[in-house]
């Protein structure tokens, strides 16, 4: 039998922190897959970062991302491009990630081509279209678009029964993002050598920071900040790092709203391998990210999300996240709570993350064969509850 070939389709760093374990997983089977990498640089430097990381090599490399990009540029650039890549390589099969444009238009230039799709994290609903936005609807379309569905937890598996999803054609396999997480912390990672060195010096607690959505640009980010500020002036031991996301609009943002506030320090966001350690060593994160919802729980680190909705109910559920919205009252009270509580603090530190376990990749990878009839049984999946905090199932090898 030949090796089948997958395409694997991302542009973001997400999605390479996610689709990483996998594409590893799908090389260390040559025999059974041929993995190939199209990338469509969505996001050029970070999406680098990651490549360099998994140490993947793209197969193609559309390097679509332009000063000033539209969410219309970007998705008829990735689906022009993403096109003829697939035609080039004629794939048996697209796996896309999560629910970013490049995911949505890869998975409609698959559709256009009659290539089966798979999609890692399927299933992440908020019921808001605009929220978050586009993400929202990029994910529900990828859906639709989608016919075979890797869920990272049941409540996932659940919405997409209930948006009419076969529960043959979806398999509950955690989220990859904790494989890439434990890959990483076997490598020991340090911030010495880096700019942010100093970090482990600090004395004090340390609170890590990570807006960029779309929607909380303007008012919310104008609300965020001004918790920030009053969360650091109420905490003398405390010290704020804020990786600033690249997206200009958020730049200046942050430099005129906290540029010169006394120990909030605004910095480049770091490569994966120096962000896992800093987000080790942080006391408490704000953050408006979703995978930081998923890998922070699995260090301890409780997490505060500011935003109005959240796709991860599961993490709020088992009590490692707390959704916290923009109101600049209730992030001070919650952060304060957790800074001067103990009791309060100790209880989100160990609630633990229900997302994964880190065999999620192994279970990709079996679903894969038993989509393809290379494998009669299917593959046993992750169980995740708030009552067991994530606690895996056995795996069937």
């Amino acid at each position: 039998m030949r090796p089948i070939p997958i395409a694997l389709i991302f542009g973001t760093r997400p999605e390479a922190i996610k689709l990483g374990p996998v594409w590893s997983h799908l090389c260390q089977q040559p025999e059974v897959f041929l993995p190939q990498v199209i990338v469509t640089a969505q996001h050029r430097e970070m999406l680098d970062q990651m490549l360099a990381v998994f140490n993947i090599t793209p197969t193609v490399d559309l390097d679509i991302m332009q000063p000033a990009q539209s969410l219309s540029d970007i998705t008829s650039n990735a689906l022009t491009g993403v096109q003829q890549a697939l035609e080039e390589l004629q794939p048996k099969l697209v796996l896309v990630q999560g629910d970013t444009t490049t995911t949505f238009a890869a998975s409609l230039a698959a559709f256009y081509k009659q290539i089966p799709i798979g999609h890692v994290e399927a299933g992440l609903r908020t019921t808001d279209k605009f929220s978050p936005f586009p993400e929202e609807i990029n994910r529900r379309l990828t859906s639709v678009l989608a016919d075979i569905h890797f869920a990272a937890t049941p409540q996932a598996r659940d919405n997409l029964e209930a948006e009419g999803i076969p529960r043959e054609a979806v398999f509950v396999t955690g989220n990859p993002v904790l494989d890439a997480l434990q890959t990483i912390l076997t490598r020991n990672p340090t911030l010495a050598g880096t700019n942010l060195a100093w970090v482990e010096e600090l004395r004090g607690r340390l609170l890590l920071v990570t807006l960029h959505r779309r929607e909380n640009l303007g008012k919310p980010f104008v609300r965020i900040c001004a918790a920030l500020k009053q969360i650091v002036q109420a905490h003398p031991d405390l010290t704020i790092v804020y990786p600033v996301h690249p997206n200009p609009a958020v730049r200046e943002a942050a430099n005129e709203l906290l540029g010169d506030v006394t120990r909030i320090i605004l910095c480049e966001p770091p490569d994966y391998l120096v962000f896992v350690p800093l987000m080790a060593r942080a006391d408490l994160i704000i953050t408006d990210s979703g995978g930081i919802q998923e890998e922070a729980p699995a260090l301890g680190v409780p997490v505060l999300v500011a935003r109005e909705t959240t796709e991860r109910p599961e993490a709020i559920a088992a009590g490692a996240a707390r959704l916290v919205g923009t109101d600049t009252e209730r992030i001070v009270a919650e952060a304060n709570r957790l800074l001067t509580s103990p009791r309060a603090y100790a209880d989100m530190s160990r609630a633990g993350s229900p997302f994964g376990d880190g065999h999620a990749a192994i279970r990709i990878g079996q679903a894969l064969e038993y989509f393809f009839g290379i494998r009669s049984q299917r593959p046993s999946e992750f169980k995740s509850s708030s009552a067991n905090h994530g606690q895996e199932e056995g795996q069937d090898e």
